[in-house]
């Protein structure tokens, strides 16, 4: 009976390098599985935090698409309904205008005006002061005027409140006994004015040249 020759120092030394490599392909194998936990578990929290800012934005965008149809549909919001010339009669955008209070640029010297049942503005107020600013030049001139106009009028929903700067659009015909002054239109120039409202009124106005054209 043959027997078997006991390992040599060559054997030995080559299954401890075998087992080395297995232990070592062991370890990159727990660090592959680690790694694959990690990355699946940011995967799923950057899905999460996508999902969470894209809710929060469409939140965000709902509230303020709400908070502008509010205010669109609590608006006043004036339009002209008859330019004769003389007068200027004008309305609340569906609903029925009460009051307004309007007011003038400080410069022109015109004192404030108040409507209630007939809402109207009267080329009277403001003729003097704005002829004797266009005189000279071409009979015809045509330009606007800011106004301050205050406004209050009921609605869908309740009573309705409005501050806002309007532009009259005004022009200078002549006549037999000298210009007039003709009243053409109503025109939204602001309608988001606060405290300084007065302030901002009288930094919009110049002299009429100054003014854009109607």
């Amino acid at each position: 009976m043959t027997e078997t020759p006991p390992d040599t120092n060559e054997d030995q030394a080559e299954k401890a390098e075998k087992q080395a490599i297995r232990r070592r392909w062991l370890t990159i194998g727990e660090l592959v599985a680690v790694a694959g936990v990690v990355i699946a578990g940011l995967t799923l929290w950057n899905g999460w935090s996508e999902r969470r800012d894209a809710a929060a934005t469409r939140v965000a965008e709902q509230a303020a698409a709400r908070a502008q149809a509010e205010a669109t549909r609590r608006r006043v919001g004036l339009i002209a309904t008859d330019a004769g010339g003389d007068t200027l009669a004008f309305k609340g955008i569906e609903c029925a205008l009460q009051a307004t209070d309007i007011r003038f640029p400080k410069a022109l010297g015109v004192e404030p005006q108040f409507t209630v049942t007939v809402h109207e503005i009267q080329a009277g107020w403001i003729a003097k002061p704005l002829l004797a600013l266009t005189d000279g030049g071409a009979d015809r001139r045509r330009g606007r005027l800011p106004m301050l106009i205050e406004s209050r009028c009921d609605g869908a929903g309740g009573p309705r409140l409005e501050r806002a700067i309007y532009d009259l659009v005004w022009e200078t015909e002549p006549g037999l006994l000298g210009r007039s002054l003709k009243l053409r239109g109503l025109v939204l120039r602001e309608d988001k004015v606060g405290k300084d409202a007065d302030a901002r009124l009288n930094a919009l106005w110049s002299r009429p040249e100054a003014q854009p054209r109607g």
